[in-house]
């Protein structure tokens, strides 16, 4: 890898030809059309948030540096910005336009309506830039090595820069555009963020079953890099999308990230009713006793068969002391042990007396037929006996 420093360049300088595609959300060109200023490995532009964007600006007008910014120069003599795009996205936007910052009067300011010398203050600011030079590897090495500091990268952009080609290029037009009509139905499904690129991921774990090992979605990205064909995916990622909206009628909060490339390809062959679901599962939303709601998705489609799913609410300790005290004190007057099931069987433990701790809470009506997680619904079972009625 080779550098070269260079610092006679300017705000103005690489703002010469600045394009930005609003389409896209980033910028494309600077420097006179020399600069690339987001390459396919670069993460999405994420400043314009009226914060980040507007703080480069007030940093120019105080005089701060921005800090060093890498290019690398390709072999066809064009740069592309290897680290800094964020930044020179942010005062790019801002002297063609595009958003304002707040002056000292409290009042929003385009760079045309800024007062001549800070204009030339902006324009005028020095910028330090390393340009390097070297292989494909070595360049996205380096990538990943900078970008440790500042807003750090997540999973999916770095796998973008790894990946990068013609697969991640077409991918990214339909997963990572915020713009894209779909992206609020999507978004009611999945959590994260498109311009962070975490729809994609989404969309890349479905297809490549990665639920339980990301390194599926590393090993699908190098399979499908240079094929810029992701008919695969799209189809994939529609399906699962497809069958949730025929599937459930209710968009609910706690459908937001879920499992749904995996509950697609477990359940999707069987048939269900949209209204009993429906039904089903808002009586489930308002049951108290459930403490884990995301679960009762997947319990309804499992035929209400799974209770582990819900993590049904259990017994206090006060509940259960109570509960053990007056059966253990009923138990010795009749002459008869402390658990119930015990006294049933003709065996040793019949009479026996079991300590608190050698004791579990039982529902006596099991939650799924309505018994309620209340002191009159509780009875302490020896752990065996109530083990073999949580497996029947």
């Amino acid at each position: 890898m080779e550098t070269t420093l260079i610092t006679n360049l300017t705000v103005s300088d690489i703002c010469n030809g600045f394009t930005y595609s609003k389409l896209e959300e980033k910028g494309l060109f600077g420097w006179g059309g020399q600069l690339i200023i987001q390459p396919e490995y670069q993460r999405h532009y994420i400043y314009g948030d009226g914060k980040h964007d507007a703080d480069v600006i007030y940093s120019l007008l105080k005089g701060y540096p921005l800090g060093l910014l890498y290019f690398v120069k390709r072999c066809d003599g064009k740069y592309e910005v290897l680290d800094g795009q964020q930044r020179i996205t942010s005062f790019g936007r801002y002297l063609t336009g595009h958003f304002s910052i707040i002056d000292e009067d409290k009042r929003e300011k385009q760079f045309n309506a800024l007062p001549d010398d800070k204009k030339d203050k902006i324009r005028n600011s020095p910028l330090t830039i390393y340009v390097c030079e070297g292989t494909e590897s070595e360049i996205k090495q380096w990538f990943e090595t900078i970008n440790i500091v500042g807003m750090k990268l997540t999973d999916q952009e770095k796998r973008n820069a790894i990946y990068s080609g013609k697969f991640v290029s077409e991918a990214k037009k339909i997963f990572s555009n915020s713009s894209n009509t779909n992206m609020k139905k999507w978004r009611s499904y999945i959590k994260g963020d498109p311009k962070r690129q975490e729809i994609l991921e989404e969309a890349l774990r479905w297809v490549s079953m990665a639920e339980k090992d990301n390194k599926l979605i590393d090993k699908y990205m190098s399979d499908h890099r240079e094929l810029g064909d992701i008919t695969e995916l799209k189809n994939n990622f529609e399906s699962v999308i497809d069958w949730i909206n025929s599937t459930f009628t209710d968009v609910e909060p706690k459908m937001k990230g879920l499992e749904w490339g995996r509950l697609w390809r477990t359940y999707h062959e069987q048939g269900y009713n949209p209204e009993f679901l429906s039904k089903r599962i808002q009586e489930l939303l308002a049951d108290t006793q459930i403490e884990d709601p995301s679960g009762i998705w997947e319990y309804v489609l499992g035929g209400e068969q799974d209770t582990r799913l819900l993590d049904v609410r259990v017994f206090d300790q006060r509940t259960k002391a109570l509960v053990y005290q007056k059966q253990t004190i009923k138990a010795k007057e009749g002459h008869i042990g402390n658990c119930p099931d015990c006294v049933l069987e003709a065996k040793a433990n019949k009479e026996k007396i079991w300590s608190l701790k050698e004791m579990e809470a039982d529902h006596v009506t099991a939650w799924s037929n309505g018994g309620a997680t209340d002191i009159d619904n509780c009875q302490m079972l020896c752990i065996r006996h109530n083990r073999l009625k949580g497996n029947r």
